[in-house]
């Protein structure tokens, strides 16, 4: 159990409002592993697709952070785009508990699967996301989605898309 987070320290899971985005940021930065967009990103995120994000609460601070939206292709895939986690929760499966919590809003009603790009060094990401698949009794399937030469720089690697579900009605 991390020593900087009490046991008994409860945990919220909420929307996300304008007023987190600032916290959110550094949140996804403290991660290194995830790609950090601006500040003014996760800020309209929390204004504009809070519905399908989810903020951990831990009595004020931002334990873990989910950003995700509808497909405007298909209302029944739902994007998540990151799913970060503060290192002192980690281990406590919040990642799994958020991903989970969104299946139950009304707002996911219409969601059968959850689409996500991964990239292939991000094993944390890959375990998450197979286990709960498997937790809930779906297929996750997974091919290439964004070929490296996509990205500027030739620093970015492939990102691979996870497809989840179908999710039981």
């Amino acid at each position: 159990m991390p020593t900087n987070a009490a046991p008994s320290q409860a945990i919220k899971l909420r929307t996300p409002v304008v007023e987190d985005g600032k916290a959110i940021w550094e949140l996804v930065k403290s991660t290194k592993v995830l790609d950090l967009n601006s500040s003014y990103n996760y800020i309209m995120l929390s204004k504009y697709f809070s519905d399908t994000c989810v903020v951990a609460d831990a009595e004020g601070k931002i334990a873990g952070y989910i950003s995700a939206f509808c497909s405007p292709i298909d209302p029944e895939v739902l994007f998540i785009w990151q799913v970060a986690v503060d290192e002192a929760y980690r281990r406590r499966k919040l990642g799994m508990i958020m991903l989970k919590h969104l299946l139950e809003r009304e707002s996911c009603r219409q969601v059968r699967f959850y689409e996500i790009t991964v990239a292939p060094s991000n094993k944390a990401a890959d375990a998450l996301y197979r286990k709960f698949a498997a937790d809930l009794g779906v297929p996750c399937e997974v091919a290439e989605c964004f070929p490296a030469r996509l990205f500027p720089g030739g620093q970015h690697e492939e990102e691979m898309l996870y497809r989840i579900g179908p999710f039981p009605k």
